[in-house]
């Protein structure tokens, strides 16, 4: 499983559940700042806060912008309700690897939403950005979500100048000399089995 940071929430994830190569995008929002795709070409597009505002979407893609559970190109979404009205955190599995995506959120998880994501093996989690949690809540939201591997999404970067950089959360997390990667590639069999692992993406 490949995954890159494209700015802001929005994350693109490449899979290959079968014999065939998947691409899913999350939150592929029009931004105001900085470089940013205009148009992009997935098979699958998600969104945690509903289609509007998003950039073009080629070749006909399947869409979730709600919550609900569904199967499309052998990737399993689970979309659950957010904190706000038409909102919703998402959940899918894929190469027997499981892959959290809260979207923007400033408050720890409810019941419903723990149900969906507590114990997913990779949480995409957002931080600095106004709209995302600050340190101390994103703390406790790992914790009830136990994952494997953390990646930080909604900082500092050309399309979110105001954003807070990731520096001070990591430092709150322990972690020290952790390089940005352009793109990470996540095995099965190379998940962490004790301590959690945080990577660092450089904005594609």
């Amino acid at each position: 499983m490949h995954i890159s940071w494209l700015g802001n929430t929005a994350v693109k994830i490449q899979a290959k559940p079968f014999d065939k190569d998947i691409v899913v995008v999350i939150d592929p929002y029009k931004q105001e700042k900085g470089n940013f795709p205009r148009n992009l070409a997935p098979n699958i597009g998600l969104y945690t806060r509903g289609e509007k505002n998003s950039i073009t979407l080629s070749g006909n893609p399947f869409i979730l912008d709600t919550p609900g559970e569904c199967e499309h190109d052998g990737i399993l979404i689970s979309a659950v309700h957010g904190h706000e009205e038409d909102t919703a955190m998402i959940r899918i599995d894929a190469e027997q690897i499981s892959v959290g995506h809260l979207g923007f959120i400033k408050k720890q998880l409810n019941d419903k939403q723990l149900a969906v994501l507590s114990g997913v093996d990779i949480l995409i989690i957002p931080i600095g950005h106004p709209d995302s949690l600050d340190n101390e809540t994103a703390i406790k939201v790992i914790n009830s979500i136990e994952p494997r591997i953390i990646i930080p999404i909604a900082y500092f970067s050309d399309n979110d100048p105001q954003a807070k950089p990731i520096d001070s959360f990591l430092r709150e997390m322990g972690v020290k000399n952790n390089k940005p990667e352009t793109k990470v590639i996540i095995r099965k069999k190379d998940l962490p089995q004790e301590e959690t692992q945080i990577i660092v993406l450089s904005k594609e």
